[in-house]
């Protein structure tokens, strides 16, 4: 008879052999225990559990002394060497448990039923099963280990208890039991203030109790609270709830689907714009593999659900992921030399460094517990599938679900067929005899009026039981509300459903239609336009595109001639556009520019093209699988160059247009939007460095951008680096030329392209040195020196000069870069290029607060601030409040230096910059230090040191701000002891919101001058 364990992780350490104790005194045994129950059935590396046991200190020989503590814990279990439950894996250990032995794994499957339950609206089922989970709690989770080493796993476990606390509530809420939780609301809020949901049943529960002025005040109270503690507003949920206090009406039902409809997300999960139709016995495969697998990826044809089906079942799993969820769309990405950065972006990395990105990636992610969905991976297999598997091995903690129609052949991949929608049986009546899958009932956001009255009628007609119907059911409530299920129709829809494959692509496009036409009709345009989807074919892979092709070229018929000229030319667009770049863009040959909104809104109401209006300008995008089609029908039809050349033409005017008028009142305007357009931006430079004679295009887009400092205030410096080297490498064929062969060409220029290769070269010099990287800023300096030689200005250029003032003050520490940057400022203002004087003064001000006397800083601090607040442009005016806090540490009192640098953060933050907080949060702590504060200066030095690894900022590379950071650390390390230095330096490191919290003026611990 085999041995039973069992495992109690919710409260103390608990182990049961054969429902008998077993006693496990070592205190690292049972944290070593712990450590591989909180990732059962997984294999958790040896690296983790050298972490767990020891943190940052490990011994010297801990692999060694970690398999001597799996021994003795094997010892304690009673399993022989080797033998379950503690299993031997190459890279780490794994345990195993039965399905019910772990009570962590009970508590969440029993939450899982009940929030189902509470979703379908059955709260009288829901309540048990919540309390029943709520019971196997029996106090703070693994209470006797030590807390600091197992900080991510019982803050994870605690989120999980809350989450399923406020499920509980809302069933007893929906059962009427508003005057028995109250008491238990009070304390809950007195223990969690700032977790919304607690106040808003609270709210609820006082107006079930006739007590609407008590809901009313906790409403005002719970404002201020978060007005004081966080600076934010309540949030939808609680607005919600308190404008129907107002009406009089809280209707709980409906309170429940703010909570329900969307699942809780985390990171840039996009919000669900329809209800998630079917797919439980997907959502709960995909779950499962979750916890055991490494990498989940999603196959199948497009159009068939991948996408959604990867975004429900991330944020469905996001509670059991410490560090969040993140999404990276590579869809829009054409070169793979940028998938690494794709990535980083997405993670939220801000890396401005010269080392690879993949390097920044692993650094970030190595001690994380994350899950990246990776979506659209189909055109960069190989790329991908080598940056998965690199950031596997290194990242234990690390789970990727990815979609692409290729699986991405890494080990331990598991993949899953994404299967088309249950349908009826094929040559079955529609009266039900042929039952579908199991498929549960509800559908999130059953509260919303079109689910509703779907799951209203699936009691009366079997065929909504199957998922395909239910989409078309649900879709066409939506775009045809006259449209309902009939005796007479409902033939028709089956077959319908039936010749669409059950492919949600081509079902939601049907039911567009249904507004005009109806079921038996569109069967009947099915014979005629879409004959692929009526000849029997093997079950294959091909068989599915051809599905997907003849879906779409349906729809295709279906639009008029412009439309679909129209959709042929947004399909050069990467990423989504605006109105203004479809109008430019896509007009002529067939479509008059004037024409262009009513035939956009025609694709708009055929499910072609989505929209969103939240910005202040609304933005377009097409699915991939509707642009690859676009693009196809363009190259047939010969018009893609002619297309990729007025988007590039079109994207160059932007970028010359934000350059130009950048340091000015729209300045914010112009980055925010640069930044939303950088996919289409991409796209441009890709073309121009590929195609002959497009190279100085591309070279304008990517010096403008960088004028614009737009990869600073975006956090893509290294990209900004990448198109400039490519575009300047780029040969007179648009491939790359030799190094020989560019110096070359170069030489041969004319007098105006030399003029622009030197300004890229110096934004590359700019660029490396900002960066740190120090050689390479010399070699990039040395050849905008030799092309500066060529120019009627010789090596006065202005360009020229103001990178070796750049140099000489951060390279170097010279004060001679005091004259250098002054004479570059007065060159560019001689030739009206205002935003480069704007950066020429600022760099001028700067070198002045390093090098110069009080007079000549406090001279070039008040003509920077003068220039900037005449111009309008908010992130120069953040940049001169930074400069005045530099002159007043430097050259008078360092407490009033303090007021002008927390103040350029506030700015800063406030207008979304991700460079100049960089800066801001080390100057600060330069300050801090200055006034006397040294465990404040410890923990700011923390913060600041956090985020240039962000960053990939290097501080040796740049002498005087790399001198005063030494001096600051000498001066607070001389006044704390080195617990109290490194205490406060590592809370500044690991803090949450560091630049929120460096704006606070706590009490003062003395330093030692």
């Amino acid at each position: 008879m085999s041995t039973r364990y069992e495992f109690r992780v919710l409260g103390p350490l608990e182990v049961l052999r054969d429902g008998r104790p077993v006693r496990i005194d070592a205190a690292k045994v049972r944290l070593l225990l712990a450590a591989l129950l909180a990732e059962a059935n997984q294999v958790v590396t040896v690296e983790t559990l050298v972490h767990r046991l020891w943190g940052e200190d490990p011994p010297g020989r801990a692999r060694n002394t970690l398999q001597n503590y799996v021994l003795r814990l094997r010892r304690a279990l009673g399993s022989p060497p080797g033998g379950a439950p503690v299993l031997t894996r190459p890279h780490g250990y794994l345990i195993e448990t039965a399905p019910d032995a772990l009570d962590l794994h009970r508590f969440t499957a029993l939450v899982r039923q009940g929030r189902t339950a509470l979703a379908e609206g059955s709260a009288a089922r829901a309540a048990p099963l919540l309390r029943d989970a709520l019971r196997l709690w029996r106090g703070d989770p693994l209470s006797d280990l030590p807390a600091h080493l197992l900080q991510g796993v019982v803050a994870t476990l605690n989120e999980q208890r809350l989450d399923a606390l406020e499920s509980r509530i809302d069933a007893d809420l929906a059962l009427g039991r508003a005057a028995d939780v109250l008491p238990e609301l009070r304390g809950l809020i007195a223990e969690f203030p700032l977790r919304e949901h607690f106040w808003a049943q609270r709210m609820l529960a006082l107006a079930h109790c006739g007590r609407q002025g008590e809901a009313l005040e906790s409403y005002r109270e719970v404002t201020a609270l978060l007005a004081d503690e966080l600076g934010v507003a309540p949030g939808a949920g609680l607005r919600q709830v308190h404008q129907r206090l107002l009406a009089a009406a809280p209707e709980l039902t409906e309170v429940r689907d703010v909570r329900t409809a969307s699942p809780s997300r985390d990171g840039e999960l996009p919000v669900e714009m329809t209800t998630f139709v079917g797919r439980e016995a997907q959502l709960a495969r995909v779950r499962n593999l979750l916890g055991t697998a490494r990498l989940v990826t999603l196959t199948g044809v497009g159009g068939v659900g991948k996408t959604r089906l990867a975004l429900r079942a991330a944020a469905e799993a996001a509670p059991l992921f410490a560090d969040g969820v993140r999404l990276a769309d590579l869809a829009p990405l054409s070169d793979a030399d940028l998938l690494d950065r794709a990535v980083a972006e997405a993670l939220g990395l801000r890396d401005q460094s010269a080392r690879p990105a993949a390097d920044a990636l692993v650094g970030h992610l190595r001690d994380r517990r994350l899950l990246l969905v990776l979506d659209n991976c189909e055109h960069l297999v190989d790329h991908v599938a080598a940056l998965v598997l690199r950031l596997a091995r290194a990242a234990p903690g690390l789970r990727v679900l990815a979609t692409s129609r290729q699986r991405l052949g890494v080990p331990g991949e598991h993949v899953l067929t994404v299967p088309s929608l249950t349908l009826p049986a094929t040559g079955a009546r529609t009266g039900g005899t042929s039952p579908p899958p199991e498929a549960g009932a509800g559908e999130p956001g059953a509260g919303q009026a079109v689910a509703g009255a779907v799951v209203a009628a699936e009691a009366d007609d079997p065929l909504l039981r199957y998922e395909a119907v239910r989409l078309l059911v649900d879709r066409a409530a939506g775009s045809a509300p006259a449209f309902r299920l009939t005796a007479r129709n409902r033939e028709a829809v089956a077959q319908l459903c039936l010749r669409l494959d059950g492919i949600p692509l081509a079902i939601e496009l049907a039911a567009v239609r249904l507004s005009a036409m109806t079921a038996e009709e569109i069967l009947e345009r099915l014979d005629d336009r879409f004959r692929l989807l009526s000849v029997p074919q093997p079950r294959t892979s091909a068989r599915y595109r051809h599905t997907l092709r003849g879906v779409v070229d349906w729809s295709y018929d279906l639009c008029t001639e412009g439309e679909r000229l129209l959709w042929n030319r947004l399909s050069v667009f990467c990423g989504g556009f605006d109105l203004e770049a479809a109008e430019t863009v896509c007009a002529g040959e067939g479509v008059a520019r004037e024409e262009v909104l009513d035939l956009l809104a025609g694709l708009v109401d055929k499910s072609i093209v989505a929209v969103n209006s939240g910005g202040a300008r609304a933005r377009y995008s097409l699915l991939e699988t509707i642009r690859q089609y676009g693009a196809q029908r363009l190259r047939e039809e010969g018009g893609t160059t002619r297309l990729r050349v007025r988007h590039c033409a079109f994207y160059r005017r932007t970028a010359v247009e934000a350059g130009r008028t950048w340091c000015g009142p729209r300045e914010v305007d112009w980055l925010v939007r640069l930044r939303t357009e950088l996919p289409n931006l991409r796209a441009a430079l890709d073309y121009c460095a590929s195609r002959p004679g497009l190279a100085g295009a591309g070279l304008e887009i990517a010096v403008n951008l960088a004028r614009t400092r737009c990869w600073f205030f975006s956090s893509t410096l290294g990209e900004g680096r990448h198109w400039l080297e490519r575009l300047l490498a780029t040969g007179p064929d648009g491939t790359p030329a030799p190094a020989a062969d560019a110096a070359d060409a170069v030489a041969a220029e004319p007098p105006d392209a030399l003029t622009a290769i030197a300004g890229a070269l110096a934004m590359k010099a700019w660029i490396a040195l900002c960066q740190g990287d120090n050689p390479a800023a010399e070699t990039f300096l040395a050849e905008c020196r030799a092309v500066a030689r060529r120019l009627p200005d010789g090596p006065e250029a202005a360009p020229l000069t103001y990178i070796e003032g750049a140099h000489a003050m951060l390279v170097r520490g010279d004060p001679a870069s005091r004259a250098l940057l002054a004479e570059a400022r007065e060159r560019f203002r001689a030739t009206g290029r205002t935003g480069d004087a704007h950066m020429a003064t600022m760099l001028w001000a700067m070198a002045e607060a390093f090098f110069g006397t009080r007079d000549s800083a406090a001279a070039a601090r008040d003509a920077y601030a003068a220039e900037a607040g005449a111009s309008g442009a908010e992130w120069a005016r953040t940049w001169a409040q930074w400069c005045a806090g530099l002159v007043e540490l430097r050259h008078g009192e360092a407490h009033r230096a303090l007021a002008p640098l927390r103040e350029a953060l506030v700015r800063q933050r406030a207008i979304g910059d991700s460079w100049g907080p960089v800066w801001g949060l080390e100057t600060l702590a330069w300050a801090v230090a200055a006034t006397g504060d040294c465990a404040r200066a410890a923990w700011l030095l923390g913060a600041a040191h956090r985020m240039r690894q962000d960053t990939g900022v290097a501080l040796t590379g740049l002498r005087p701000f790399h001198e005063a950071h030494i001096a600051t650390v000498t001066r607070v390390r001389a006044s704390l002891d080195a617990q109290q230095y490194t205490a406060a330096w590592s809370r500044g490191a690991t803090a949450e919101d560091a630049l929120r919290l460096a704006q606070e003026t706590p009490s003062r611990s003395r330093c030692l001058s």
